[in-house]
């Protein structure tokens, strides 16, 4: 079994910057590609960016791309999201996801994380 716990998140202005953990357990993080998802209300669950198992490999939304960035640790079992530039459509709560059973664009990952909010003030 392998659990994902998200943290990093909270209130900051539009322009700031947050940077998101995600840490794995039961499991080495290198084990699994991994990704991040985000949500708003009322929306459906979008994708935010990928990482390959080794880090080696990165892909990232268009609207997050030159933004956001994706990063790991394998030592300490955890990745990161750096996010800068923050704007109000940031806003959302954000999610950590590993092995993916398709494209990994497409929210159909094995394990999940419970999420962390995400808001951003104009």
């Amino acid at each position: 079994q392998v659990q994902l716990v998200e943290s990093g998140g909270g209130l900051v202005q539009a322009g700031g910057s947050l940077r998101l953990s995600c840490a794995t357990s039961g499991r080495t993080a290198n084990t699994y590609d991994m990704a991040w998802f985000r949500q708003a209300p009322g929306k459906e669950r979008e994708f935010v960016g990928y990482s390959s198992r080794s880090g080696g490999s990165t892909y990232y939304a268009d609207s997050v791309k030159g933004r956001f960035t994706i990063s790991r640790d394998n030592a300490k079992n955890t990745v990161y999201l750096q996010m800068n530039s923050l704007k109000p459509e940031d806003t959302a709560v954000y999610y950590c996801a590993a092995y993916p059973r398709g494209h990994y664009t497409n929210a159909a990952y094995n394990y999940w994380g419970q999420g962390t909010q995400v808001t951003v003030s104009s």
